[in-house]
């Protein structure tokens, strides 16, 4: 169906994410993925993101992101619509993949989580260090060097341990990360 009021398609917007363990600052580009920056922008506008956790994060030698968005904290919860994918399709080939099917997440950058096919909602990840995935997550922006150093002290805490798994390499972050307040602006 037409867009009823033409959602933006040029220029950036900056949204910082207020978390319990410093700020991170994003720069959302509307030309890269129109929808999901408008999607984004709703839900910070509506307070969708305030006193979130950030549930996930990974430590995999090809996958180092920290996951957000989900306000029940399960990785399961979104917003109650999902929209469709705005795939990238200028991302290099991972150089950790001689296939050739997985493309470079590149530290800083600021993508959608999915559970498959046009299913975005509200979570999204930041990537930590050069990823390595199949090029089926939205990439909407990037992230600062204040955010990048918020990050990297999240990671740097390690993995939460359960009586499972005393050493994961995918769970809770051991640092809790609370998004307090996500707002347009620095």
């Amino acid at each position: 169906p037409p867009d009823p009021r033409r959602t933006p398609d040029h220029g950036t917007v900056r949204v910082t994410l207020r978390t319990s363990q410093g700020p991170i600052g994003l720069t959302l580009d509307r030309e890269q993925a129109p929808c999901t920056v408008q999607s984004f922008l709703h839900l910070a506008r509506h307070r969708f993101y305030d006193r979130t956790p950030c549930h996930r994060l990974t430590a995999y030698p090809t996958l180092k992101v920290l996951q957000c968005g989900d306000p029940s904290g399960t990785g399961e919860g979104g917003p109650g619509y999902r929209y469709a994918d705005e795939l990238p399709t200028d991302l290099p080939p991972a150089p950790t993949d001689p296939t050739g099917v997985r493309r470079l997440y590149a530290r800083g950058t600021l993508a959608m989580a999915n559970a498959g096919p046009d299913t975005n909602g509200s979570q999204f990840f930041l990537v930590q260090s050069d990823s390595a995935l199949r090029p089926n997550y939205t990439v909407f922006g990037t992230i600062d060097e204040a955010g990048l150093a918020t990050l990297d002290r999240i990671a740097a805490g390690g993995i939460a341990a359960t009586p499972d798994d005393p050493a994961p390499v995918d769970g809770a972050p051991a640092l809790p990360v609370e998004i307090c307040r996500a707002t347009r602006g620095r």
